[in-house]
């Protein structure tokens, strides 16, 4: 799972989750950042590729170095 967060005077205000597959607000200026960015098609094409183009490519890599440090 890709999760790109976004904090304001130490608060969650917005999140992108690849599960979800969109921009959730937990404030209300970040529901409205939320819905803002969820109408681009762009951006959440973006991010949801952000899931393959990092998570996936490293995946092998991480689980490969915690086998050998166990």
């Amino acid at each position: 799972e890709y999760i790109s967060s976004y904090y304001f005077n130490k608060m969650e205000d917005v999140r992108f989750s690849s599960s979800v597959g969109k921009y959730v607000g937990f404030t209300e200026q970040g529901v409205k950042n939320a819905e803002y960015w969820n109408k681009d098609a762009s951006k959440l094409s973006v991010m949801r590729a952000q899931k393959e183009t990092y998570c996936q490519h490293n995946i092998q890599n991480w689980y490969n170095n915690m086998l050998t440090k166990s």
